[in-house]
This record gives C-alpha cells, structure tokens and sequence, in this order.
C-alpha cells in the first residue's frame, strides 16, 4: 500500500508561508525548497485554498499567503485538506466467513483502526503551523536565511 507524502508537503509549504510573514511566496521557490515540481506544489496549494488555509495573490509579486494566522492552522486541518484516504485499509476482498479468523478480523482490526486514527487526529490537533514554524526558525539560527527574490520590473 503506497503512501502519501502530501501531508508532508502541504505542512512545508504552509511553513515556508509562514516564515515569509506576509510577502507572497512563489510555487517555484516552495518547489526549490521541497525538492519536487511547482505543479506539485501548485496542486496541494489549490487543495489548501480550497480548505481556506492559503489563498493565492495574482499578477507580478504574487504568490501564496496563509489564508489565516499560523496560531489558527492545526496540523490536523493540513491533514484533512489533503489527505483523503483513510490511514489503514482493509482487506481488498472479503476474507473467507467459513475461517474463523476470516470471519472476525475485519471487525478486530475496523476497531483498532478506528482507534489508532483517533489517536493521529488527537497529535495533529495540538500542533499548529506557527509551532512548526517556531521550530524551523530555532533549528536555522545561525545559518543564512533564504531570500524571496526581488520582484523584477516588468518590461514595457
């Protein structure tokens, strides 16, 4: 079973906002510092928009901006806007009801799962963007700061 990785990105973007303060921040620039596409990071951003995390600024300069403040953003919210599978799945078919395991282990595990995604969602929801932020501002001390670059005039 594959995983995503759009959880990851989407909390690296909104960061990457986050640290910018309030000077609009480029897919290319999010794509250079997650080491993927910008359509990759075109792609969750409208998945953020669309859960009201982030929002677009249009036209030269622009780019994406925190749809609300950092201190407001849970983890949790990031999870929901882009992950829609469920963290665990069950069998692909229906095990054999005649085994005794066969018969009773959907059950079982539809418990444990249920369960152990309760206890993600319960972690997600005490952490938020501005906590993440705080960290990577901690853990950068000392080394250069990465630079938005300057919006370059527009030929006439």
């Amino acid at each position: 079973m594959p995983t995503s990785s759009r959880f990851a990105v989407a909390v690296h973007i909104l960061t990457a906002v986050a640290i910018h303060k309030n000077q609009p921040v480029t897919s290319e620039l999010m794509a250079k510092s997650a080491s993927t596409n910008p359509a990759v990071i075109r792609r969750i951003l409208s998945m953020l928009n669309d859960a009201g995390l982030s929002r677009a600024q249009l036209g030269q300069g622009g780019g994406a901006l925190l749809a609300r403040p950092a201190e407001s953003i849970a983890l949790l919210d990031v999870y929901r806007a882009v992950e829609s599978e469920e963290l665990f799945a069950l069998h692909r078919s229906e095990p054999d009801p005649e085994c005794p395991v066969g018969r009773s282990i959907q059950p079982i595990l539809s418990g444990i799962f249920h369960k152990a995604q309760h206890a993600l969602e319960a972690e997600l929801s005490k952490t938020t963007i501005a906590d993440v932020t705080r960290d990577v501002e901690q853990r950068s001390r000392g080394k250069p700061a990465v630079k938005i670059p300057a919006a370059r005039p527009r030929a006439v």
